[in-house]
């Protein structure tokens, strides 16, 4: 749905992991204060501000969005909102903002995700991203992400072959690029041996998910100053939003193929149209990988591999560092860090640095296009973004 031009123009990122002696309120004025900064802009210039959040209890602070307004004095009385939609809540903000620059009503937006989430046990933490499930069915209230993920693991050797080794693949990749993003929460180096074997360190979780499989749970903010092209043009760096989009399936399951990702192929595919691009004209790539196996999953909804055959885009060493086409160069989901509202945006950002020649021992040579894709639930909530190289 191609529209008005849009442009990030600055980024902030938080470090992620766990975060004791910041609360919520400090990790968001953080992000957003250096975020303003790198843009070059002015507080007063922000025309609205858009929070990407989660909570579901995690914290007390219920209604965060005014919080952003605490990195700049002037800041006082623009508009500001919360948006939501799981741990989609980051790109929802993001294409909140991006739509109010498209319609007219904002110059310059401040774009910012976070959540902390450590203060929490993680049987809490469990039960309160399991709200982002169905709950109108017993068995599906019942069962946990990862439980979701697992399921989707055991269907898929069912329907095609056992995926644990390309998982264990994709976990021991996304660790080893971790490690040279200072941002990230684990920077440990893990081999795949280890990643595919069940053992003290290494515990089942939901069968057949390993802990290797599954994300971490994080504190971290992350945030973007979005600009209009009259505005962007007086900026020193410019990355254009070449294509945006958002896909929502059926909250159950139940009467959906879980291993079809039939909304994540399909935002993808609309972002690819609406840029004029295929998957191969892409230089790197941020994905939702929330378990290893959604990372196959997307691997096969992007256009990399057909379906069942995930496997050969990481043995083939394409989404490798140095492949044709790498993928979650930050670590990922899985060693980077989730703070779930923060997740969305942190993508963006560091596509943002990725494309602007500023992403440090990440950084993709030559990189000139980029795709993001942020998901919410077990493939409900679809964002998918194509960002375009405009001035380093």
């Amino acid at each position: 749905m191609p529209g008005t031009p849009v442009s990030i123009v600055g980024s902030g990122h938080t470090p992620f992991g766990r975060l004791d002696a910041l609360n919520l309120e400090q990790l968001i004025v953080m992000a957003a204060a250096e975020a303003i900064e790198d843009a070059g802009v002015e507080p007063a210039e922000i025309d609205a501000v858009f929070l990407g959040h989660f909570n579901a209890g995690l914290v007390a602070d219920a209604f965060a969005s005014s919080l952003v307004l605490q990195a700049a004095p002037s800041l006082r009385f623009k508009p500001a909102t919360r948006c939501e939609n799981a741990c989609a809540s980051g790109a929802a903000a993001l294409h909140a903002g991006m739509r109010a620059i498209q319609a007219g009503a904002a110059r310059t937006v401040l774009v910012v995700g976070a959540e902390k989430m450590t203060s929490r046990t993680t049987p809490e933490v469990t039960e309160a991203l399991a709200g982002a499930g169905y709950k109108n069915d017993p068995e599906e209230a019942a069962l946990s992400f990862a439980q979701v993920f697992a399921l989707a693991a055991a269907r898929y050797a069912e329907r095609y072959e056992d995926p644990l080794p390309a998982m264990a693949a994709i976990a021991a990749k996304n660790h080893g690029n971790a490690m040279d993003n200072p941002l990230a929460q684990m920077r440990r180096r893990l081999d795949v041996d280890f990643c595919n074997t069940v053992s003290d360190k290494n515990p089942l979780i939901a069968p057949p998910l390993r802990l290797t499989d599954c994300s971490l749970v994080t504190d971290g903010a992350a945030a973007v100053v979005l600009a209009g092209a009259g505005r962007a043009a007086g900026c020193a760096r410019e990355v254009r939003i070449r294509a945006a989009r958002q896909v929502n399936d059926f909250l159950p399951m139940r009467g959906r193929d879980l291993l079809a990702f039939e909304g994540p192929r399909m935002a993808m595919a609309q972002a690819y149209d609406d840029a004029g691009i295929g998957v191969h004209d892409l230089d790197f790539a941020e994905v939702h990988d929330c378990f290893t196996i959604a990372e196959l999953l997307i691997y096969e909804a992007m256009g990399l591999a057909p379906a069942g055959r995930g496997r050969q885009a990481i043995d083939d060493g394409v989404v490798q560092r140095g492949g044709r086409l790498p993928v979650n160069l930050s670590g990922g989901l899985k060693a980077k860090g989730h703070p779930v509202g923060a997740t969305g945006v942190s993508m963006h950002a560091l596509a943002f640095r990725q494309l602007t020649g500023r992403a440090g021992a990440i950084q993709q040579p030559g990189a000139g296009l980029g795709l993001v894709f942020n998901m919410g639930g077990a493939a409900v909530a679809s964002y998918a973004s194509v960002l375009e190289a405009a001035r380093a």
